[in-house]
C-alpha cells in the first residue's frame, strides 16, 4: 500500500461507526438486534467519552517552538513552510463545523503532533498542491451576452488575442538570482560595498522543477576554500555580526586602520574542518600543512567572533592537530603506509618502505597500540560529525572542544612519549637502544602520572594499556627463551643477545654465550657488559659518574630470566629420556603464553577488587585504622627532618598503605628510609607487575632450574665428581691418598726414583681401586681429572689448578710430617768426620739436642697439619655440603663452588698478598727435610754448627710467624688464623 498524498479525515460519524462495526463483528443487517447494540454502545463511548478537551494554548506553544527550532539551525524553508501551512488549516474551515481556529482545529493538530517523532529532523520537500479542477462550464456566455452587438476588431483582426497566463509563464522563465531565494542576507556598509564590486553569479531553477532546487540548497556546500566565494547566509541578530562591529569600531577608532580581504567561514564550517584535521586528513582550507608542521590559514574569519578570538582557538586546536599528524605519519612508516595495520605477528606487519629494513618488534606493537586508539578515538570524532550533519542540536565549536577535551589530553600523553620514546633517537641507533628506551620511557610515563594520584587516572589508563601491548614482543622473547631454550630475536631488539660463536656443549657455554645490553641515559652513548658467572645485571658494573639503566621492568627478575634461559637452552642439548621429551612437549601444547597469563592476572586482580558491601565496609574500617597508624610512623619519620606537616604525613601514609610488606620496614624502632631506594616507590603500576608478571616469570625460574639441577645430580653424577675432587685433591678420602703417597714418600727416602708414569700409575690405581673403584678411571697419573660436559661448567680448568694447588701444599706437609714420624732414636749413629777434628760438644748433649729439635719441629707441622685438615678442609667442607643441596640453579652452584675453592685458597696462605708467610711456612718445611737427612746419616757425617743453624732458622721463622699471625688476629681481619697462631705461639713460649 502507498502512503497517501493528502490527509483522509473522516466526519461522517454514523456512517463510519457502521463501518467500523461491520468490520469488527462482521455482522452486514444493520436492523439485527446484535449490530444496533453495538451501534448503541460506540455512539455512548462517541458522545459521552471521558477523555478531555484538547488545549489550544499548549498546542499554539508545542508550533510556536518548533518554529523557533527550526529558525535557530537555519532550516528558513522549512520553518516558513511550517509556519504557513499551520496557519492556513487553522483558518480554513472544516465540514460540519462552524467556523475557524475550532477545537476540532486543534485536535487534528494535537493528533498530528503526538503522531510525529521529530519534526525538525525530518527531511521535508512541500511539493505544490493541484487544486482540484472545477467542472467545466460548455455554454458560450460570451455569445450569449453579446448578441445584437456590434464589435470592432480593429485593423488587425486575425491578432491572436494577448493571454494573461503567458505573460506569467514569459515571467517565470527569467533566472532567479540569489536575491531572489527568499534568503535574507546581512546588510552591512562594508557588504554593501563589496556586493556592488563583486556582483553574485545568478542560479537560475525551472519554476516547474521545486524538489531539485530544495535538495540543490540542502545538499550542495557553498564553495567556502575558492577565492571571492560567495556569502553565505547568517542573522542579522547583533551577536551573529559581532565581526562586522569590531571591525567598524577599530576603523572609527584608528586611523590606519586599513580592513583586509577575508575568507568568511561558518562555525559549522570550521567545526567539521577541526574533525577532519584531528581524523588525520591533511588538505584543508582552514588548516595549512607546511613541513610537518600544521598553521592556521590568516584571513578566515567568522561572523561572529573576533579574529584574534578565533585564530587563539585554531591555533590550540593546530597544535594537537600536528600531534596526529605526527603520531599517524609514524604509524604509516612502521606499517608500510598501509591504511589498517595488522596485529603483531602477523606478516603483513614486517612491510615497509623497499629498501630498508623492516621495523622490529616492538616499534610494531606500539604502533599497533596507538592505531587501536586512533581507531576508537576516530570513531567519537565521525559520531560527533553525523550529529553535525542531523542538526538535530546545536553543535557549537566550544560544546565540541569540551567534549573532545579528555581525547585531547590523551593524544598530547601520547605525543609526548612518542617524542621522547621514538623521535628523539637517533636514526643510526642500534635496535636495542630503541626498543629499551621506548620501554623505558613509557615505564617512566605511568610511575610519573600514577604518583599524582586520581588526577591523571585516565592517563595512567591509557598509559598502561599502552604498556602492555608495546611489551608484548619483549615478554614473547622470554617466553621463547624460558619455556623452550631457545632466544629468538631476529631484529636484536632484546637486551639480551646470543653468542653464536660458543657452541652449547662448550665448557664456556655459561660464561661466554649471552651479552648483557646496558643502556645509557643518554641514548647515543651504549655500553656492552659480558654475562659473567653471576649471570645478573651489568648494571652495577658502571662507572660511579654515569647510570647505566636497561629495560625497567625486568630489573627485579633479570637473573631469573638469564638463569631459566639458560636452563632451559642447556637442558635442551642434554641427552635426556625421550619419555620426557614427549611429556615436554604434550605440557607445551596445554601450557599458556607468559603474555597471557599476565593478562589474565592483572585481568582478575582489577575484577578482585569488585568485593560484596559488607566486606567493603569492614575494609574501609581496617583501611582506616591502619592509616591511622601509619599516619603517626610517618609524623615521627618527618619530625626527624623538622618537618611538620599533617597532610603531607596522610597523603604518605595512603602510600604506603598499598605496600604489604610496610610494617616490616618501618614499624619499630629506629629507621631510615633510603631517599634513592626503589624500595620507597610503592606504585600501584610497580605492585601490578610484583603480583601479576615476576610470580608467572619466578614460577618458570624454579622450574627449569630445579629441573636442570636435577637432570645434572641424577644423570650427570655431578655430585659425585664434586666429592671425588675433595677425596682425592684435598685428601678426605684419607685411607686410599695415605696409600698412594706413603709409597712414593718411601721410595724417595730410599734416594730411589719415583717419577716413572708406570709406577705412579699402579699406585694410584691400586689405592684408589681398593675403595673406590668407581673413580679409578677418571683419575690420571698426575691427578688430573676427566671431568665431561656439563658437569666441566661447574669444574672448570681454573677450578682444578685450584684443588691441584692446595694438593700440593697438602703434599708437602705430608711429606714434612712422614718424615718426621719415620725417625727412629736407633738410626741415630756416629761417623766421625776424621781423627784431627775435635767434638766442641758430647755426643749426647748433641743427641738431646736434635730430639728437642725435632720435637719443636714436629709440634709446628702438626700444629700446621691440624689447621690446615681441620679448621679450613673439614669445617669449610661441611659448610659447602650444606650449601650446594639449597642451591636453586647452576649458577647458584657454580658461586658456591668458586666461592668455597677461593676460601680454602686463601685460608691456606696460597694468594700472592700473604706469599711472605707462606715462604716462612715452606722455609720451616724444607728446614724439616734437611733436618731428617741429618738425622739419617748419622752423627759426625756433618758439623756441630748445622745445629746451631737449623736452630737459628727454625726460631727465627717460628717468631716471625707467630708475630705476624699475632697481628692479624688482633685487627679481627683473618679469625681462622686464630687457632694456629694460638698453637704456635704455645711452641714458641716453650722454646
Amino acid at each position: 500500500k502507498t502512503r497517501p498524498s493528502v490527509l483522509y479525515l473522516p466526519f461522517d460519524l454514523a456512517h463510519e461507526t457502521k463501518r467500523l462495526i461491520k468490520y469488527f463483528t462482521g455482522i452486514e443487517d444493520e436492523e439485527d438486534q446484535n449490530f444496533q447494540l453495538a451501534l448503541k454502545f460506540a455512539w455512548s463511548n462517541f458522545r459521552f467519552h471521558r477523555y478531555l478537551d484538547v488545549n489550544t494554548h499548549k498546542v499554539q506553544r508545542s508550533l510556536t517552538g518548533i518554529y523557533e527550532k527550526l529558525m535557530v539551525h537555519s532550516d528558513l524553508s522549512k520553518a516558513e513552510s511550517w509556519k504557513r501551512l499551520t496557519e492556513e488549516f487553522v483558518n480554513s474551515p472544516l465540514p460540519n463545523t462552524d467556523g475557524t481556529k475550532s477545537d476540532a482545529h486543534y485536535s487534528l493538530l494535537s493528533l498530528l503532533l503526538f503522531l510525529s517523532g521529530s519534526p525538525s529532523n525530518t527531511d521535508f520537500t512541500e511539493r505544490p498542491r493541484v487544486k482540484e479542477a472545477e467542472e467545466e462550464d460548455k455554454f458560450d456566455w460570451a455569445s450569449y451576452l453579446m448578441e445584437g452587438e456590434d464589435i470592432d476588431n480593429g485593423p488587425y483582426p486575425d491578432t491572436p488575442e494577448w493571454s494573461e497566463e503567458e505573460s506569467d509563464d514569459d515571467d517565470g522563465q527569467q533566472p532567479i538570482s540569489r536575491e531572489d531565494s527568499g534568503i535574507q542576507l546581512d546588510r552591512t556598509p562594508q557588504e554593501d560595498q563589496d556586493n556592488n564590486n563583486n556582483k553574485t553569479v545568478p542560479v537560475s531553477w525551472t519554476v516547474g522543477e521545486p524538489d531539485a532546487r530544495v535538495w540543490l540548497e540542502q545538499h550542495v556546500v557553498t564553495p567556502y576554500w575558492v577565492a571571492h566565494a560567495p556569502r553565505f547566509p547568517h542573522s542579522l541578530h547583533l551577536h551573529s555580526n559581532l565581526l562586522n562591529v569590531w571591525d567598524q569600531h577599530l576603523y572609527n577608532t584608528d586611523p590606519l586602520y586599513l580592513p583586509e580581504e577575508k575568507a568568511f567561514v561558518t562555525e559549522t564550517q570550521v567545526i567539521r574542518e577541526t574533525l577532519w584535521l584531528l581524523s588525520g586528513v591533511k588538505k584543508h582550507f582552514i588548516f595549512q600543512h607546511h613541513d610537518g608542521k600544521v598553521s592556521v590559514r590568516n584571513n578566515v574569519v567568522v561572523t561572529h567572533l573576533t579574529s584574534n578570538c578565533l585564530r587563539s582557538v585554531l591555533e590550540h586546536i593546530a597544535v594537537y592537530g600536528q600531534a596526529v599528524f605526527r603520531l599517524q605519519r609514524f604509524i604509516d612508516e612502521v606499517t608500510g603506509y598501509s591504511s589498517e595495520p595488522c596485529p603483531p605477528g602477523s606478516s603483513s606487519s614486517y612491510s615497509s618502505k623497499k629498501g630498508s629494513e623492516p621495523p622490529f618488534r616492538t616499534y610494531q606493537a606500539f604502533v599497533w597500540a596507538l592505531n587501536k586508539y586512533f581507531t576508537s578515538f576516530k570513531k567519537e570524532l565521525t559520531t560527533i560529525e553525523k550529529e553535525l550533519i542531523c542538526n538535530d542540536e546545536t553543535v557549537t565549536l566550544s560544546a565540541v572542544l569540551d567534549r573532545l577535551n579528555p581525547h585531547l589530553a590523551q593524544i598530547k600523553v601520547l605525543h609526548k612519549v612518542f617524542c621522547t620514546g621514538v623521535a628523539e633517537v637517533p636514526p643510526e641507533t642500534p635496535n636495542v637502544v630503541r626498543a629499551s628506551h621506548l620501554l623505558n620511557t613509557l615505564y617512566k610515563a605511568i610511575i610519573e602520572y600514577d604518583s599524582v594520584g586520581e588526577a591523571s587516572e585516565q592517563a595512567v589508563a591509557l598509559l598502561f594499556s599502552l604498556w602492555t601491548e608495546t611489551v608484548r614482543p619483549y615478554l614473547e622473547i622470554v617466553d621463547e627463551w624460558i619455556v623452550h631454550g631457545h632466544l629468538f630475536d631476529p631484529a636484536k631488539e632484546f637486551i639480551i643477545q646470543r653468542n653464536k660463536d660458543v657452541p652449547v656443549n662448550h665448557r664456556d657455554f655459561w660464561y661466554a654465550t649471552y651479552t648483557l645490553y646496558s643502556v645509557s641515559e643518554t641514548v647515543e652513548n651504549e655500553e656492552k657488559l659480558n654475562d659473567a658467572a653471576s649471570g645478573s645485571s651489568g648494571g652495577d658494573q658502571g662507572s660511579s659518574n654515569r647510570q647505566l639503566t636497561m629495560v625497567s621492568f625486568l630489573k627485579p627478575v633479570l637473573k631469573q630470566i638469564i638463569m631459566a634461559g639458560k636452563s632451559m637452552q642447556l637442558l635442551r642439548n642434554l641427552d635426556c629420556k625421550e619419555t620426557e621429551q614427549s611429556d615436554r612437549s604434550s605440557r607445551d601444547a596445554e601450557r599458556k603464553s607468559l603474555y597471557t597469563l599476565f593478562l589474565e592476572s592483572v585481568q582478575s586482580r582489577l575484577c578482585s577488587q569488585d568485593e560484596s558491601p559488607t566486606d567493603t565496609i569492614t575494609e574501609q574500617q581496617a583501611t582506616k585504622r591502619s592509616l591511622i597508624k601509619m599516619q603517626s610512623i610517618i609524623a615521627q619519620h618527618l619530625e626527624i627532618e623538622d618537618v611538620h606537616d599533617p597532610l603531607l604525613a596522610i597523603n604518605f601514609a595512603r602510600l604506603y598503605l598499598q605496600q604489604s610488606d610496610f610494617h616490616e620496614h618501618f614499624s619499630g624502632g629506629d629507621f631510615i628510609v633510603d631517599r634513592s631506594s626503589q624500595a620507597v616507590t610503592c606504585q600501584t603500576f610497580e605492585l601490578t607487575l610484583r603480583s601479576c608478571l615476576y610470580p608467572h616469570i619466578e614460577r618458570r625460574y624454579i622450574e627449569c632450574c630445579g629441573n636442570l639441577m636435577k637432570t645434572l645430580k641424577k644423570d650427570y653424577k655431578l655430585l659425585e665428581y664434586l666429592q671425588a675432587m675433595r677425596n682425592y685433591f684435598l685428601l678426605e678420602a684419607g685411607d686410599t691418598m695415605y696409600d698412594f703417597y706413603t709409597a712414593i714418600f718411601d721410595k724417595v727416602q730410599e734416594k730411589e726414583s719415583w717419577q716413572q708414569l708406570s709406577f705412579l700409575n699402579v699406585q694410584l690405581q691400586e689405592a684408589v681401586g681398593q675403595r673406590h673403584p668407581e673413580d679409578s678411571s677418571r683419575l690420571s697419573v698426575f691427578l688430573d681429572v676427566s671431568v665431561p660436559w656439563p658437569v666441566d661448567i661447574v669444574i672448570s680448568s681454573e677450578c682444578q689448578k685450584i684443588y691441584n694447588q692446595v694438593f700440593l701444599l697438602l703434599l708437602q706437609i705430608k711429606w714434612a710430617k712422614y718424615s718426621l714420624d719415620t725417625l727412629r732414636f736407633s738410626g741415630m749413629s756416629f761417623h766421625p768426620l776424621g781423627e784431627e777434628v775435635k767434638v766442641k760438644e758430647p755426643i749426647n748433649q748433641q743427641i738431646h739436642r736434635m730430639c728437642l729439635l725435632r720435637v719443636k719441629l714436629m709440634h709446628f707441622v702438626n700444629s700446621l697439619h691440624n689447621y690446615i685438615t681441620t679448621r679450613i678442609l673439614h669445617s669449610t667442607g661441611l659448610e659447602f655440603q650444606h650449601q650446594v643441596q639449597e642451591a636453586k640453579d647452576l649458577d647458584q652452584l657454580i658461586k658456591i663452588h668458586y666461592r668455597y675453592l677461593a676460601t680454602i685458597h686463601d685460608r691456606c696462605l696460597l694468594r700472592e698478598k700473604v706469599s711472605f708467610v707462606k715462604e716462612a711456612i715452606m722455609k720451616v718445611l724444607n728446614l724439616v727435610l734437611i733436618f731428617s737427612d741429618r738425622w739419617q746419616a748419622g752423627f759426625g757425617a756433618w758439623k756441630i754448627e748445622s745445629i746451631d743453624k737449623m736452630e737459628s732458622d727454625f726460631k727465627n721463622c717460628h717468631m716471625f710467624l707467630v708475630t705476624i699471625l699475632n697481628k692479624a688476629v688482633c685487627r679481627g681481619s683473618f679469625p681462622h688464623l686464630e687457632s694456629l697462631a694460638l698453637s704456635l705461639m704455645a711452641g714458641f713460649e716453650q722454646c
